[in-house]
């Protein structure tokens, strides 16, 4: 639904709701609010197809501001709020912002930015005062509350993690004609795929900054469902809030289903989660252990899929057929799958190779061709770069990320499965795995390990998950080492910043 025509239907219903202040947003006030950025950003002589940005913590007007954005035709780049000065930075002037928006509550980053960013030519600031900054709330105080005139659908050009290197846009072409809300046919996709109706409650526990959270939030709401944000994700007072506000739809990551498995039992039982219908995960591969504890508590209502912000493919598989088929991401439901070895052809059915989709959404990297290259296929297929397998009945099976893959003594290894071990351990909160430098093998296998209690840290543990490992896969697979630390360095969205505790392993050998 257009969103003046949700607010005319329906003007009192929440649009959204805040889980933690229990700050609530109407349509009206959605629709009205998104209208007064979209003249703002006419009066700026922002015009279809130019570029904003905005680095926020998960505020009551970052959905208002993307909005507004959407119905101007521009793109919107949102900025990971843990990133410091140097990182929002590059990407403020990578993707070639005129307008800049953020938070007094991000002060310390962007108190540094002033005169580094070249192409930006109004700043904003919400909730107070930064010096070179103008108050957003002022700046649309005066603006009308209508649609302007020539709405068009913009789109976000959201940046990769960076987990394995410098971060880079995914630029899709924008939609043609008027504004649409139906972006990549999302709606109808929650409908059919989900069971959604506008009386669904959908909660949203991630950061909005990132592409599934965003894109999943933002369908639900043009869709006339009322959302539920978390400003910040803890396990206890997610389930608080699925029971507090009655929430039918969500989406998560693994390790969020991992915290909150790991709650005491009578923590975790005092909640009423009956009212879920649908319970969404993807972003990281599901350990089949936590995946099978989650269907126990929830029932078979947990629904995956694999995706990437590049919009090339759509894989998807229900709690029935998972349990049919454990472990496996779905089918293909927009686009034909290929697995293809290092020289470009296709392997048989249930070998690994590289993921390949054809036929799905068009997508570059911007301003980085030879990033785009090497995401196509010589017969214009597009990958994400993931290693998986096929089964007979079409199955698609993730191994792991191809970046990340272990070579030891010539030998493949894909560090997923190592972790996907490690993380059921009860005394452990949090896992990563990966090669670091070994003189006879090339590489060998580490584990860096954040357990439940950091007093348990120490040899002996280190000891009894080797040992827990070697019971369960291969002893090349395992960890001839394990490292603990307090917290790893993993995205709020459920990635590991994999690539910062790798580096710090092999510089240390290099400096020897």
């Amino acid at each position: 639904m257009h969103p003046t025509e949700m607010a005319r239907k329906a003007p009192d219903k929440p649009a959204y709701i805040m889980a933690g202040s229990g700050h609530v947003v109407t349509r009206r006030e959605f629709d009205e609010a998104s209208n007064q950025g979209a003249h703002l950003f006419r009066s700026l002589g922002l015009k279809r197809g130019d570029h904003i940005a905005l680095m926020l913590e998960n505020h009551p007007k970052f959905i208002q501001i993307c909005l507004a954005a959407m119905r101007s035709g521009l793109y919107f780049t949102a900025i990971s709020y843990r990133l410091q000065e140097q990182e929002v930075e590059y990407i403020v002037n990578d993707c070639e912002a005129k307008v800049f928006i953020t938070s007094k509550d991000r002060h310390a980053v962007v108190d540094k930015l002033l005169g580094k960013m070249p192409n930006v030519e109004n700043s904003y600031v919400l909730d107070g005062e930064i010096a070179g900054f103008d108050s957003w709330e002022d700046a649309i105080a005066e603006m009308p509350t209508t649609p302007i005139e020539d709405e068009s659908t913009g789109s976000s050009m959201l940046y990769s993690s960076g987990t394995t290197g410098r971060p880079k846009g995914v630029l899709k072409p924008l939609p043609e004609g008027g504004f649409e809300t139906g972006d990549d046919g999302g709606v109808n996709l929650f409908s059919v795929l989900y069971g959604a109706t506008e009386d669904s409650i959908y909660l949203s526990p991630a950061p909005l900054y990132h592409a599934a959270p965003l894109t999943f939030t933002m369908g639900f709401l043009l869709g006339g469902m009322t959302c539920v944000i978390m400003e910040h994700f803890e396990a206890e007072a997610a389930l608080s809030a699925i029971e507090k506000y009655k929430v039918t739809h969500s989406q998560w990551v693994p390790t969020m289903f991992i915290r909150m498995l790991k709650l005491d039992p009578g923590v975790r039982e005092k909640y009423d989660v009956s009212s879920l219908q649908c319970a969404i995960h993807a972003a990281a591969p599901c350990p089949i252990p936590v995946k099978e504890q989650m269907i126990d508590w929830w029932g078979p209502i947990i629904f995956e899929y694999y995706a990437g912000t590049e919009g090339n493919g759509f894989v998807a598989i229900n709690s029935e057929e998972w349990l049919a088929h454990k472990g496996s991401v779905g089918r293909s439901l927009t686009a034909t799958l290929h697995i293809v070895d290092d020289a470009g052809d296709e392997v048989p059915t249930g070998d690994v190779g590289t993921i390949y989709f054809e036929g799905g959404g068009q997508f570059e990297y911007y301003h980085d061709s030879e990033k785009t290259n090497d995401s196509r296929h010589p017969k214009g297929w597009t990958t994400l770069g993931d290693v998986g397998y096929v089964d007979e009945e079409g199955y698609l099976y993730l191994t792991d990320r191809k970046n990340y893959m272990i070579i030891s003594g010539g030998v493949n290894i894909y560090p997923q499965e190592t972790e996907n071990i490690l993380v059921t351990h009860p005394k452990v909160m949090d896992v990563a795995v990966f090669g670091v430098p070994n003189e006879d093998f090339g590489e060998e296998v580490k584990a860096v390990v954040q357990p439940k209690d950091f007093a348990d840290a120490g040899p002996e543990l280190e000891e009894e998950l080797i040992a827990f490992c070697r019971e369960h896969i291969s002893h090349i697979k395992c960890p001839r080492s394990i490292d603990f630390e307090k917290e790893l360095p993993r995205h709020p969205t459920g990635k590991l910043y994999k690539r910062l505790l790798k580096d710090k392993y092999w510089k240390a050998a290099e400096a020897k």
